[in-house]
């Protein structure tokens, strides 16, 4: 029986959409199907995920009307290592070889490499067709899956080859979290961590007090927590789809984070993981260049820590290394570093101002 607790809309005139948050939601054919446009569905996930929801999927497909004719498994290897344009052009052969036409639906199914690398599948395939995320995760339920972030990473950056698509509807089954490992979990409660420090403090404190019933995948507390992250960044594409302004708010510790997953190999350090460090460095920075006040590092990183975090960076990445990569970030704009800091809890702003010489140093004395 499905059990529907809320639905978000991430409002954007013509292309906005649902986001459905919930208890057995695949169970429900019709909420599924009311977003599957044509009567060709792809469904992409990995070898991890496939065997335990793609034949929910397709169960809840078969009661579409009018009858779906053909419905294709597309299944990749899991990892970070694997969100390459080689993916990409695997899975362009199966849909060119399948017959797949521009009214064909991309269903993603799994974490945020998945739906990184079907949508942008989705948005190129023949120009664009219909994309549905069923993010089976707890941070591509509370990030990668809303906002139309798309990507590939390259050897010499993280998610540098992609493209701005939104999808038709995010199906949230809370769930799918139940079968998701540990450090997958606390993987994801980094970006859940982020929206409470850059725009949302009750939140953040309202962590502090819940971080173990989360982690113990509490129903009442996970929803709230998936609930609201959603809603924070709803709120902030609606303002900012393609991050001309607000939207890089929600960048916040992953500059530091992207130059360590470059620099360790893509799925050494998972997303999260390097992000949670991130954020740690953004904070002490913060502190010695925007005036936060210093107990409030304490406080993150017993959070980070609650949540199973890395308070740190790797001990082998110096200073040279985080600043040969931080220089081919996305967020550089004509030669400037653009870092995303806080005022205090809850107040993130934009800085390109951080003379080489503090960044430097927070870089060499970093804890590890």
């Amino acid at each position: 029986m499905t059990v529907l607790m809320h639905t978000l809309h991430v409002e954007l005139e013509d292309r906005s959409y649902p986001i459905y948050i919930g208890r057995s939601l695949l169970a429900d054919p019709g909420l599924l199907g009311r977003h599957v446009s044509g009567r060709q569905v792809a469904i992409i996930s990995n070898e991890t995920v496939a065997p335990l929801y793609v034949d929910r999927v397709r169960a809840a497909l078969g009661g579409v009307e009018p009858a779906i004719e053909k419905i294709s498994e597309i299944v990749l290897p899991d990892g970070e290592q694997h969100k390459t344009l080689d993916t990409l052009g695997h899975i362009y052969d199966r849909l060119l070889a399948e017959g797949h036409n521009r009214s064909t639906t991309i269903v993603a199914v799994g974490g945020g490499v998945v739906g990184d690398v079907a949508g942008f599948a989705a948005a190129t395939y023949q120009r664009g067709v219909n994309f549905i995320q069923v993010p089976t995760t707890l941070l591509s339920q509370v990030d990668s899956s809303v906002g139309g972030k798309t990507a590939v990473n390259h050897s010499l950056g993280k998610n540098m080859i992609g493209a701005f698509y939104q999808p038709g509807a995010v199906l949230i089954d809370i769930d799918t979290l139940h079968s998701l490992p540990p450090r997958e979990l606390s993987a994801g409660l980094a970006e859940v961590i982020k929206y409470g420090l850059i725009g949302d403090e009750p939140f953040y404190r309202w962590l502090h007090d819940h971080i173990s019933q989360l982690r113990a995948l509490e129903e009442g507390p996970l929803a709230e927590a998936i609930e609201r992250s959603c809603s924070n960044k709803a709120r902030v594409v609606a303002e900012d789809e393609r991050e001309a302004g607000l939207r890089a708010l929600l960048n916040f510790g992953h500059t530091f984070g992207h130059a360590i997953e470059t620099a360790q190999g893509y799925g050494e350090w998972l997303h999260g993981e390097a992000v949670g460090a991130g954020m740690a460095m953004a904070t002490r920075l913060s502190v010695e260049h925007c005036g936060l006040p210093e107990d409030e590092i304490a406080l993150l990183l017993e959070l980070l820590a609650a949540a199973g975090l890395p308070t740190a960076g790797p001990a082998d990445m110096g200073a040279d290394r985080y600043l040969e990569l931080m220089q081919r970030d996305k967020k550089v704009i004509d030669g400037r570093l653009r870092l995303i800091l806080l005022d205090r809890i809850g107040a993130a702003r934009v800085v390109d101002d951080v003379p080489g010489d503090t960044l430097r140093r927070l870089l060499e004395v970093a804890p590890v």
